[in-house]
């Protein structure tokens, strides 16, 4: 694994009650400790990695997770892309990019996944990539504009940006402004898949 650039809470109240906390202490970057409450077996459940991913990453390609957390979905996307392929884990908190690395290491995949320590202005990840994923966290983007952006600048052309926002966070009407600024910065909408909890658009750049 490459670099580039605890303790356990409750989650009293449910997702739902946890984002009203931080949004009452105006604190939208998901803190470090709340991923140990989102990335467990339970989840698998909802969100099977390898079986939501499959479509978009195939055994060689390349592929961003942009907020990667504890990494969730990036192993399930290193496994997917096989030891020919990359994965570059995005993150803006070290401590998540620390987590990641030591289950990756546990899952054997650690050799396929760069680390990335992004900061609040810019991704600053170098590409390009075939697929990008940005799951549960552009909500908390303040420049999405620049954002969508990078990301477009990020993929090869033909390549494919899957957006997924929470239904119980953000609205319809936020995610559909959050589309046309996707749109704006040049990407065309695809058929993309129903995820449960979930607001998902499958984006691609021509």
């Amino acid at each position: 694994m490459t670099r580039r650039g605890g303790r356990r809470h409750g989650l009293k109240g449910g997702y739902n009650g946890t984002y009203q906390k931080l949004q009452r202490t105006n604190n939208m970057i998901c803190p470090w400790w709340l991923c140990y409450s989102f990335d467990n077996p339970l989840r698998r459940i909802f969100h099977k990695p390898e079986s939501l991913l499959d479509p978009y990453l195939k055994p060689g390609m390349s592929a961003v997770d942009i907020g990667c957390g504890m990494g969730y979905f990036t192993l399930g996307l290193a496994k997917l892309a096989g030891p020919e392929g990359r994965v570059i884990a995005v993150d803006l908190q070290q401590q998540m990019l620390d987590a990641l690395e030591r289950r990756a290491r546990g899952a054997g995949v650690a050799d396929r996944i760069a680390l990335h320590r992004c900061r609040k202005e810019s991704l600053g990840v170098e590409g390009p990539v075939d697929f990008a994923l940005a799951f549960w966290m552009a909500h908390e983007v303040p420049d999405k504009p620049r954002f969508f952006r990078e990301i477009f600048a990020l993929l090869k052309t033909g390549g494919r940006l899957l957006l997924v926002e929470p239904k119980f966070h953000v609205t319809l009407r936020s995610f559909e402004r959050t589309l046309a600024v996707c749109r704006e910065a040049g990407f065309r909408d695809l058929e993309g898949p129903a995820i449960a909890l979930s607001r998902a658009a499958l984006m691609g750049k021509e």
